[in-house]
């Protein structure tokens, strides 16, 4: 996988992107009329219409029954201490002043970025939510970009980047997945989401670096790639079924650490060592596994793991 170059930023002088406050304020459009009366519809009601002021799309600031607000189906599941967290923020200021990001979708709205501050109004029992309604849909992909609530750790992120390529592949099937790089971020968050759907506990971070040597976007239709991921993640597994047995007989041996399983990663991962700036995915795997499968940990010492250990467990754990 080539390296790419560092993008230099252009200097822009202040004050010279986007809308003025007066362009902002003025948003017409047959779209958003249409949308507009379909909020109403649906008992909601419109606060104000504006054009956002950077790229000038038109946005309404919408009042919605939280019944009829949902989160998009394949975003993480909400965090209960988060949840409470804003609850108890909420009542005690009495305010809730955090508007939520939405389309809308069939009769329902979807949000991609608000869904903790959804659960927290719903077991408020409060009636209404302000939103940010957009007319394009696609907004309901950026959900990496737009979730600012609560940061995602590395189980999160690949498992939400993994289901929205399935829903990418069930109503966008002619897209190929390297269009939508910026929605999934990184491969390897599909390739551990696909991973870790069939091994929930799994400690994927001991296997990120290696994916972020060897992974990369496919130039393939969605639904193709969705089962090349699927097909990756299981290569992943059998890693981790070599890892681990290796980390056992290390227990075994008397030794001890946190750091065991990253110890054992570190020393097969030959791609660290290696000059190379693109690798064959199945070539590369292959060779790691084996590597995993036929590990001497007779010829590791305690001083051995106590000099690699150093950073933090993974940030799944």
């Amino acid at each position: 996988m080539a390296k790419k170059k560092a993008v230099r930023r252009k200097k822009v002088a202040a004050g010279s992107v986007g809308l003025t406050p007066a362009e902002v304020s003025k948003a017409e459009s047959a779209e958003l009329d249409r949308l507009a009366a379909q909020v109403e519809e649906d008992g909601g009601a419109i606060l104000a219409r504006y054009s956002e002021p950077f790229g000038g799309g038109p946005v309404l600031l919408v009042a919605l029954p939280v019944a009829v607000v949902e989160p998009t189906p394949y975003q993480r599941d909400p965090s209960d201490a988060h949840v409470k967290r804003l609850m108890g923020v909420v009542e005690k200021i009495g305010l809730f002043l955090d508007p939520i990001i939405a389309i809308r979708h069939e009769d329902k709205y979807w949000t991609p970025n608000g869904n903790h501050r959804l659960q927290a109004l719903k077991k408020l029992g409060v009636r209404t939510t302000v939103a940010l309604l957009l007319p394009d849909p696609q907004v309901a992909f950026k959900i990496l970009a737009l979730n600012t609530e609560k940061a995602h750790n590395l189980r999160e992120k690949s498992l939400e980047t993994i289901r929205m390529a399935r829903a990418l592949a069930g109503s966008r099937g002619g897209g190929d997945e390297r269009s939508f790089e910026f929605e999934f971020e990184q491969p390897a968050f599909l390739t551990l989401g696909a991973a870790y759907e069939e091994r929930p506990r799994l400690s994927g971070g001991a296997y990120q670096s290696i994916l972020r040597r060897v992974d990369d976007f496919l130039d393939e239709p969605m639904s193709k790639a969705v089962k090349e991921r699927e097909r990756r993640g299981k290569k992943i597994l059998k890693l981790d079924d070599a890892v681990s047995a290796a980390v056992e007989k290390l227990k075994a041996k008397g030794l001890t650490s946190p750091y065991l399983k990253p110890f054992v990663v570190s020393r097969v991962n030959y791609t660290r060592f290696s000059k190379a700036t693109s690798f064959d995915f199945d070539e590369a795997l292959d060779k790691i596994v084996a590597s995993a499968q036929k590990f001497n940990v007779d010829r590791v010492k305690q001083e051995d793991v106590a000099k690699a250990g150093g950073g933090g467990p993974p940030d799944e754990e």
